[in-house]
C-alpha cells in the first residue's frame, strides 16, 4: 500500500468525506482499533463516500515493528493539518501519569486540539482524549473512580438533538475507564449532554463552537470481545503477580454462569499456573455486541452533520460541487 493512500471505508458517487483518524492507542490495541473505527464508519456511511487518513502521535512509545508498519500507512501530523479532512476521530492512549498535563505527548495533543477546534467541520474525541480536550479547552479535570469504570450500560437520552436521530432507548454503551468528569461542571463550561448512564454517568456529550465536537467517555467502536479481551489481560498481571488486586468483571457483559466461574479462579492467590485454566474458561464466553445498532446510527448522524456542511460550503462557494451535494441530499 501507498503511504498515506486512503483507505476507502464506503464508496458512493458523491463528494467523499476524508476523516482522519488519530490513532494514539498502544502497539497492541493499533490494528483493532483502526479496524473497529473503519467498521463503525463503513457501517455508518450510508450513501456517502468515506475516506480514512491514518495518524499518530509520535510521542506515543512504539516497538520497532510498529514503527515500520505506521511508516507505511500513518501520516505525520504536519500533514494532518494540511489535509482539508472534513472530520477527525482522536482515540485516548494508554495512560502513564497521574496528570494529563505531564503526558509526553500533551503539548502535542493540546496544538491538534486547537487545530480540531477551529478547522473541522466535526470531531470526536474518545475516553481520554476526551478527558485531555475538556481539560484544555475549558479546565475541566477528569475525576478519578474509586474502582475501573468496566461493562455495557444502559444509557438514556438526554433532550433533543440531530446527532441523537433514530437512537432509540436503551442505549447501550461499553464503557472501560479508571476516570470521570463531572456532568454539571461540563454543563458550566458550556457542553450539552447527550446520553447518560445512572451506573457510568455521562456517555456522550457535545460542544458546538466553529465546528460540532462530540465527547465519548465510552467506546462504540468495540467489538464484542473487547472488554473480555481487556479483563482477561488485566487477570493475567494479576496472576503473574503484576497487579495487586484481581479485576472485576466487566459489568452486564457475561453471563452469569461464566462469570461465576471466571470469579472463582479470581478468588484464588495469584498463580501463574492458573492462566491456562482462566483463559479455558474465558474462550467459551461469547458476548454479543448489544450497541451496535446505536453507535451505527450515532455515527451516521455524525457523518450526515459533515455532509452537510460539507455541502453548504460548497454550495456558498458557488461550486458545481455543493449542488450535486445538495441535491444528493434532498
Amino acid at each position: 500500500m501507498d503511504r498515506m493512500r486512503p483507505f476507502p471505508v464506503a464508496v458512493s458517487r458523491r463528494a467523499p468525506i476524508e476523516i482522519g483518524l488519530l490513532n494514539n492507542m498502544p502497539d497492541a490495541a493499533l490494528h483493532a482499533t483502526e479496524r473497529q473505527f473503519a467498521s463503525l464508519l463503513k457501517a455508518a456511511a450510508g450513501p456517502h463516500e468515506v475516506r480514512l487518513r491514518f495518524y499518530s502521535l509520535p510521542e506515543v512509545p512504539r516497538g520497532e515493528y510498529t514503527r515500520v508498519y505506521m511508516g507505511a500507512l500513518y501520516g505525520e501530523l504536519d500533514e494532518m493539518f494540511d489535509a482539508n479532512l472534513d472530520g477527525l476521530i482522536v482515540t485516548g492512549a494508554e495512560p502513564r501519569a497521574a496528570e494529563l498535563a505531564d503526558e509526553p505527548y500533551w503539548n502535542r495533543l493540546a496544538r491538534v486540539i486547537d487545530w480540531a477546534e477551529a478547522n473541522v467541520a466535526a470531531s470526536y474525541w474518545s475516553c481520554l482524549a476526551a478527558h485531555a480536550a475538556v481539560q484544555h479547552l475549558d479546565g475541566v479535570r477528569r475525576v478519578p473512580l474509586a474502582a475501573k469504570c468496566s461493562g455495557v450500560f444502559d444509557c438514556d437520552v438526554v433532550g433533543e438533538d440531530a446527532l441523537l436521530t433514530h437512537l432509540h432507548e436503551p442505549i447501550r454503551a461499553p464503557h472501560s475507564r479508571l476516570n470521570g468528569l463531572d456532568e454539571q461542571e461540563l454543563a458550566a463550561h458550556g457542553y450539552t449532554v447527550l446520553t447518560r448512564s445512572v451506573e457510568a454517568g455521562v456517555d456522550t456529550f457535545v460542544k458546538r463552537g466553529r465546528g460540532l465536537m462530540m465527547f465519548g467517555q465510552g467506546h462504540p467502536e468495540y467489538d464484542a470481545d473487547t472488554l473480555l479481551r481487556e479483563y482477561c489481560r488485566d487477570m493475567g498481571r494479576f496472576l503473574c503477580g503484576k497487579r495487586g488486586a484481581a479485576p472485576t468483571a466487566p459489568a452486564h457483559y457475561l453471563n452469569l454462569r461464566t462469570q461465576r466461574a471466571l470469579e472463582a479462579v479470581a478468588g484464588r492467590d495469584p498463580d501463574p499456573a492458573l492462566m491456562e485454566r482462566y483463559n479455558a474458561i474465558a474462550a467459551t464466553a461469547a458476548p454479543k455486541q448489544v450497541w451496535r445498532a446505536s453507535a451505527v446510527a450515532l455515527f451516521r448522524n455524525w457523518l450526515h452533520h459533515i455532509a452537510s456542511h460539507k455541502a453548504a460550503a460548497s454550495l456558498a462557494a458557488g461550486t458545481a460541487e455543493g449542488r450535486t451535494l445538495l441535491a444528493a441530499k434532498a
